[in-house]
């Protein structure tokens, strides 16, 4: 590891005036359990590290009926796993959250790390953008609200300028009767990063079960977190008969744009795709 000044700002106005003053040779540190890594490994070598630990507020969960949910950057994965909040009004996420690595490093591990690193492999993001969530960002002109869809640029990198920090997100409450899931695929599921992560939310209309809206976030199979569009659309006002379905999970692989690395093979994770679509609607019209 190369060497590094070390900064504990107390503010988000004193972490901003340390990244405009060190103009992109800074990294913020929260959890590090994926930013230590790299330092140790020399993927990235800052210059300065920002530890953020010690900026109040930051570690909040806050609902509000009328509004929804606000997690603050430095909520860990073990905070959220945790929260009545959470596990009752936005269940998706809560099983992203039980799916991100061990306990330990849930404990430690932040959503705000969780997505600052921009994997396109982050248990958080597909179940987030599901949800509709957006990133709240503080800069030197206040601040700015971007939906998570479109935070993410390419493996990690985001929207986010140097100068610029992720101080939470947002997710509007969900609608009376939708429901959603996440589902990992990983060869030893909690202890690996997924190979493939599918978040579906869905709003069905009446009892017959005619799908009203959906959204479905592919992990793991392109250069960001990715919405399957097209199947989005297929789904839309019919039942979720075998064929019908069938049919929205094909739809959704031809959407994934995987590649093949050490873990699995592009063939392998568009099939995967396939598989996690359907079974999450499966499970979704059984709850």
């Amino acid at each position: 590891m190369k060497p590094f000044e070390y900064f504990e700002p107390l503010s988000v106005d004193e972490t901003l005036s340390l990244l405009e003053r060190f103009k992109g040779e800074a990294k913020i540190l929260a959890g590090g359990t994926d930013l230590l890594v790299q330092m140790k490994t020399r993927k990235t070598a800052p210059k300065y590290l920002i530890n953020i630990r010690n900026i109040p507020n930051l570690d909040r969960i806050e609902y509000e009926e009328g509004k929804g949910l606000r997690i603050g950057s430095l909520v860990t994965i073990a905070d959220m796993e945790d929260s009545p909040i959470v596990r009752d009004r936005f269940p998706i996420l809560h099983k992203a959250a039980r799916e991100l690595g061990t306990q330990q490093a849930r404990n430690v591990a932040t959503v705000g790390g969780n997505i600052c690193n921009a994997s396109p492999a982050a248990e958080t993001a597909p179940a987030l953008i599901a949800m509709g969530a957006s990133a709240e960002i503080a800069n030197r002109s206040g601040e700015k609200v971007v939906k998570l869809e479109n935070f993410f640029r390419s493996p990690g990198e985001s929207v986010l300028k140097a100068a610029e920090m992720l101080i939470g997100i947002y997710i509007p409450n969900l609608p009376l009767g939708s429901e959603g899931v996440y589902i990992k695929h990983a060869f030893r599921r909690k202890l690996e990063t997924a190979i493939v992560g599918v978040a579906v939310w869905a709003l069905f209309h009446g009892k017959d079960k005619c799908l009203e809206d959906a959204r479905i976030v592919l992990g793991a199979v392109a250069p960001t977190p990715k919405r399957a569009l097209r199947a989005e659309d297929l789904a839309k006002g019919k039942r979720m008969d075998e064929n019908h379905l069938e049919s929205i999970a094909s739809l959704a692989s031809e959407e994934a744009n995987p590649i093949t690395d050490v873990r699995a093979t592009a063939e392998y994770r568009r099939e995967m795709v396939k598989v996690l679509v359907k079974r999450a609607f499966n499970e979704i019209v059984n709850l």
